[in-house]
């Protein structure tokens, strides 16, 4: 049986998946082991440990492990891009311990300028799944750094990226906004204020929710909000945020559906803002890492598929 191993290495966090010869995933394990957060010993330790007792195989790496700050740097692509091209500009690094790892590099957009790391994956795996997306349907991958993409056969040829996460976590760590307010991990959920930061997300019209961001202090000091429910409002104004550009920019229009790719939790919350400005409620697709992983596997001959796909599904 031939096999190979995927691994998605981002930021702060890795996950390993072994792949038998027919693209099943055979075994996962997930280390907290992200570019910034290695163990003693560095990339090397990191890959050989997670690998423990693993066949000896190629290697597929994704995301963050091909930056500038990663294990070696995988120049991005340029816009358009598609499998192929990602699968011609792979680099390779061989391990300490005999391992050959192949890097995908990322995907560069001049035109923003705009870059990605890992989402690419993610979007190679989308499209294997469900072709009939590659033409003219809006990508949403919600996240730190979310992206909206564009495709034309089959092909990246555009994307916009919105630091929503990155801002959040901001806001409600070193912002006067966020000044006490309970640990994130105790906080209850208070969607109805997530609601309400929507609507006024909505409500900032061309002035963008900049205009409304200092709302989540008044609105406490007067009583009208609980302290409580501050993260809630602000989530919902900066995804809000995200539709209003979205609207705004004729990313897309009130009667196109997008596809949100990700978290469950995460797009939740996304399809619930996306009702709230009165769009159709977006599908939502899981992480497709590992499909990507295998797909762009195939076309470089890291890999042979020998069963045909399966369509993933769409839930509602």
């Amino acid at each position: 049986m031939g096999w190979l191993i995927g691994l998605d290495w981002g930021t702060t966090s890795l996950r390993a998946m072994l792949f038998d010869g027919e693209g099943g995933v055979h075994e996962t394990r997930h280390r907290a082991w992200g570019i910034r957060q290695l163990p003693q010993g560095g990339f090397e330790a990191a890959l050989s440990s997670i690998c423990k007792g693993w066949p000896s195989c190629p290697v597929l790496a994704a995301g963050m492990v091909g930056s500038q700050q990663g294990w070696h740097e995988a120049p991005y692509v340029d816009t358009p891009a598609d499998v192929h091209a990602l699968a011609a500009h792979l680099v390779t690094v061989a391990a300490a311990d005999g391992r050959r790892i192949h890097i995908i590099p990322g995907v560069r957009d001049g035109v923003g300028p705009n870059v990605m790391r890992g989402e690419e994956t993610q979007l190679i795996g989308v499209l294997d799944a469900q072709p009939r997306l590659a033409e003219g349907t809006p990508l949403v991958l919600p996240g730190t750094h979310s992206k909206w993409v564009q495709l034309h056969r089959r092909r990246i040829t555009g994307f916009t990226t919105m630091m929503t996460g990155e801002l959040y976590g901001l806001l409600r760590t070193h912002s006067i906004l966020g000044t006490g307010l309970p640990d994130a991990r105790a906080a209850a959920r208070h969607l109805e204020s997530f609601d309400d930061g929507v609507r006024a997300a909505r409500a900032s019209g061309s002035a963008g929710v900049l205009t409304r961001l200092f709302s989540a202090r008044t609105l406490v000091l007067e009583g009208k909000l609980d302290a409580a429910a501050v993260p809630d409002y602000l989530s919902g104004l900066l995804i809000g945020e995200e539709w209003r550009a979205a609207l705004a920019a004729g990313w897309l229009d009130r009667g196109e559906i997008p596809v949100l790719i990700g978290d469950e939790a995460l797009c939740l919350r996304y399809r619930r803002a996306a009702t709230l400005f009165d769009l159709p409620d977006p599908t939502w697709i899981a992480d497709a890492t590992a499909r990507g992983l295998w797909r762009i596997a195939r076309v470089a001959g890291l890999a042979v598929d020998r069963t045909p796909p399966v369509p993933m599904e769409l839930p509602g």
